[in-house]
């Protein structure tokens, strides 16, 4: 990326959340926790499902890619925020800002079509249960994680096509705490009314897209549940989705809050508070929330461990 001569900007200074040095040393405590909890989680999911081989499954196989993609979505921010929290040194070069910007909305657009996938299968297994080994074969499973990987990656480069266009004149404090497209678009000294309605308009059609697709899904699972006789094959069947409902909903409540909605209604409080749920907060919870309500990652886990004793003796 060549930034234009008349772009007199060659670094960013990350405003970050507070200038209090108390609240600096309390915030780097907990986000240090949480970044140590997402590793140790998201990075365990992964491992269960990779070794136990009865959880090699469309679902898991969806689960560890979701694992992979909070790990690298956490690993894009959390460090630098860390590092400015705990220095005085807040400054981010050009080419390292945009990069930062340019994967996390990578890793964001494809969870949004992971979670939709997701949601696909889970629509799959409990309305049409006896079809479900030949409808999600691995080639369609493969199939939809490319394309989540490649809408993501066209978005994301067209959003860097759109942001090097723009010219950055002297204002160089991005008020938010990582390189984000609002921040930014907030610093130019071009007209990025076209910028920012390409943008609203991606951003919008990756929503509407995916959540049509959830949506669709387990409206057509609710209904299949409720055609259910006993009450507890409704409860097993709601427990296979419960806790992908719950993660798509926080996840797409936050991110919703902060990009669907035009540059002049960026709220520095409001939205650094939603920035740091789905940033931090939402790829800690992930894997807490599909183990603690999942019986068989539980059950896998207990297995890994016999096996190492065993090993042992």
């Amino acid at each position: 990326m060549e930034r234009r001569n008349n772009t007199n900007v060659s670094e960013f200074i990350l405003f970050g959340l507070t200038d209090s040095e108390m609240i600096q040393q309390f915030l780097f405590m907990l986000f240090l926790l949480i970044y140590l909890i997402t590793l140790l989680g998201n990075a365990g999911m992964i491992l269960i499902i990779r070794l136990d081989l009865q959880l090699h499954t469309p679902m898991y196989f969806y689960l560890s890619h979701l694992s992979f993609l909070d790990l690298s979505y956490s690993t894009i921010i959390t460090p630098k925020t860390l590092e400015n929290l705990l220095t005085s040194n807040k400054n981010i070069s050009f080419i390292g800002c945009f990069t930062q910007m340019s994967f996390f909305h990578l890793l964001g657009v494809a969870e949004l079509y992971l979670l939709s996938s997701m949601a696909y299968d889970r629509y799959v297994a409990i309305c049409n249960p006896l079809h479900y080994p030949v409808v999600m074969s691995t080639r369609l499973c493969r199939a939809l994680i490319t394309g989540s990987y490649t809408i993501s990656f066209t978005e994301s480069l067209t959003n860097l096509l759109f942001m090097n266009s723009l010219l950055f004149c002297d204002s160089n404090v991005i008020y938010h705490f990582y390189c984000d497209l609002i921040p930014i678009l907030a610093l130019s000294c071009s007209d990025t009314r076209d910028t920012e309605m390409m943008m609203m308009i991606i951003a919008g059609l990756n929503v509407m897209v995916t959540l049509s697709t959830i949506s669709v899904s387990y409206l057509s699972i609710l209904s299949t549940i409720l055609k259910i006789n006993s009450s507890s094959g409704k409860r097993k069947a709601f427990s296979t989705c419960a806790s992908h409902l719950l993660g798509v909903t926080i996840y797409y409540v936050t991110t919703s809050f902060t990009y669907l909605k035009p540059k002049k209604s960026y709220s520095l409080g409001k939205d650094q508070v939603a920035s740091v749920f789905y940033t931090m907060v939402i790829p800690m919870l992930n894997p807490l929330i599909y183990s603690l309500r999942n019986k068989e990652v539980k059950n896998a886990f207990i297995r890994i461990m016999q096996k190492r004793e065993g090993s042992r003796q």
